[in-house]
């Protein structure tokens, strides 16, 4: 366990990033929503069988699992469900993926008026550098010229990282002490309580292909249950708001990934934005915890 602790922040970024890869994949095969209940509903059969062998206490107390199903619908229902219906709007995912940037510096607020961290000067002034950074390595991606971009689709996707650095902070001042595989399981409930209702507007027209069984599997094994259980184990062994700044990796290995990948430039430009995420990251996570 000493050992996973070590890696998890770098073993989450790597995981996390390769999202935007599956979502690519599958796309083209199935709508936002529909994409999002059938992940959820096809992690919850696999995470109830592993807590058969792992989970040694299910939380029993219906306040506790409250909180868990409460997490889920904010840092997956709402989140992803918000982001993937702005892009499915017409919306450039490198205007959304600007967006989602501000989380480091949105969960460290909610962090001080919601559990009383203490974020120190140094700490808020690597988080304008990362989010300077990031600035760089996206800015080649913003596309004004599609239309999705309107007051609409910023405000939901706005809003969906409001629910996800809420709920990263909620997660850390309700959940502490439940186990990390029965504490999912109950998140993903939460998540299916958004995306289900929401996925009855549309068509359900799926084209089963090898490309989307393989964004399905890996997005189930690799993104849903590995990814964020080592989120959830970051989050309760840190300050919520350097675990937040590990967001601000996700676009620079994203970048990285679909370089090789799919064959898209980086420029100089995006490289020193690269360079810049990384030393705030670093000097975040060197930064001293204070509650």
């Amino acid at each position: 366990m000493a050992y996973l602790a070590k890696i998890a922040p770098s073993l989450f970024v790597l995981l996390w990033s390769t999202g935007f890869i599956g979502s690519k994949l599958g796309a083209p095969y199935i709508e936002p929503m529909a994409f999002l209940t059938v992940r959820f509903a096809a992690v919850l059969p696999i995470l109830f069988i592993l807590g058969l062998f792992w989970v040694k206490s299910w939380p029993k107390d219906k306040k506790a699992i409250g909180h868990c199903i409460v997490t889920g619908m904010l840092v997956h229902g709402i989140y992803l469900g918000g982001v993937f219906w702005a892009i499915k709007q017409g919306m450039p995912a490198g205007a959304s993926a600007i967006i989602v940037g501000l989380q480091p510096v949105l969960t460290a607020i909610f962090a001080v008026g919601m559990i009383g961290e203490v974020i120190s000067r140094k700490h808020w002034i690597s988080m304008a550098i990362g989010l300077s950074g990031l600035g760089l390595v996206l800015g080649p991606r913003f596309d004004l010229a599609g239309s999705g971009i309107t007051l609409v689709t910023i405000s939901v996707v706005f809003f969906s990282v409001i629910a996800i650095s809420v709920g990263t902070v909620y997660q850390k001042r309700f959940v502490p002490n439940t186990d990390l595989l029965a504490a999912t399981f109950w998140q993903y409930v939460g998540a299916l309580l958004v995306t289900t209702p929401l996925s009855l507007f549309e068509t359900w027209q799926i084209t089963w292909s090898g490309e989307l069984i393989v964004a399905l599997a890996w997005l189930v094994l690799v993104l849903s249950i590995g990814a964020i259980m080592l989120l959830m184990l970051l989050i309760r062994q840190g300050a919520v708001s350097q675990v937040a700044s590990l967001f601000y990796l996700v676009p620079v290995a994203t970048a990285i990934e679909s370089y090789f990948l799919f064959g898209e430039t980086l420029s100089m430009i995006q490289i020193a934005g690269m360079a810049l995420v990384v030393g705030a990251v670093l000097m975040i996570r060197t930064a001293p915890k204070r509650t």
